[in-house]
């Protein structure tokens, strides 16, 4: 089995039709991608990301999330999120400062150009 389909596997039902997932927007589609890539790159085994993604939502649930579907990504980013931050040496603040430089970037950016980061944007 590949690992974009562990991921795709993975997903709620509501989350996937016969073609695969199905994403309500699209950072959603993004933050799936990103996953994958960053599990075949060896940054985290695909248990480690099941665990960590279980533990947020459990967290979620536990603050009140009625667990609808509609909220999944937010839990998958978060866990993404908490995995890039155990593995790296990036910091919180790094990690805001990058979201943010890349959030801006995506709005300069023409519709259907690539969204480009400039260097002195990265650090």
């Amino acid at each position: 089995m590949t690992n974009p389909q562990l991921a795709v596997d993975a997903l709620p039902p509501s989350l996937k039709d016969q073609d695969g997932p199905v994403f309500r927007e699209p950072w959603e589609a993004t933050a799936f991608a990103l996953t994958v890539k960053l599990h075949e790159t060896g940054l985290f085994a695909w248990s480690e990301w099941a665990e960590t993604l279980s533990g947020k939502i459990t967290e979620a649930q536990a603050n009140g999330d009625p667990d609808l579907g509609d909220t999944y990504y937010q839990h998958w980013l978060a866990a993404l999120e908490a995995l890039v931050l155990r593995k790296t040496d990036l910091t919180l603040d790094q990690l805001l400062k990058r979201k943010t430089a890349w959030e801006r970037a995506a709005e300069r950016a023409p519709h259907g150009e690539p969204i480009l980061l400039p260097e002195d944007e990265i650090a």
